[in-house]
């Protein structure tokens, strides 16, 4: 008779925040939730990271996950305090005087 053990393998990659967190725009979704990490693939056994095998520095979106390597001469641009979505403003903007209203009417006596 015979025991299996099951193994598992893999190489999974992980993502770790680093340096200046500050808050900067996506280029694809453009919500301000870019910041700089560092990504790196493991070679497991068992789920135990065991052997690094590749490392770089990214620009990573915590919203739409798109993950950009660092070049240099660019950076996502900061978001100012205040930011707000570009499509979020025309919601958010000064009320417009157009489209339905509606309202409470008075019966006819």
């Amino acid at each position: 008779m015979s025991i299996l053990i099951p193994i598992t393998v893999g190489c999974p990659t992980k993502v770790k925040p680093e340096g200046n967190q500050e808050a900067r725009i996506c280029p694809r979704c453009h919500n301000a939730a870019m910041f700089a990490a560092k990504s790196r693939t493991w070679f497991e056994l068992c789920f135990v990271p065991l052997i690094p095998m590749n490392s770089k520095h990214i620009w990573m979106c915590g919203i739409c996950q798109v993950q950009v390597n660092v070049q240099p001469g660019w950076e996502p641009q900061i978001a100012q305090p205040g930011y707000q979505h570009p499509q979020l403003q025309s919601q958010y903007g000064p009320p417009q005087n157009t489209g339905y209203h509606p309202g409470y009417v008075q019966p006819p006596k």
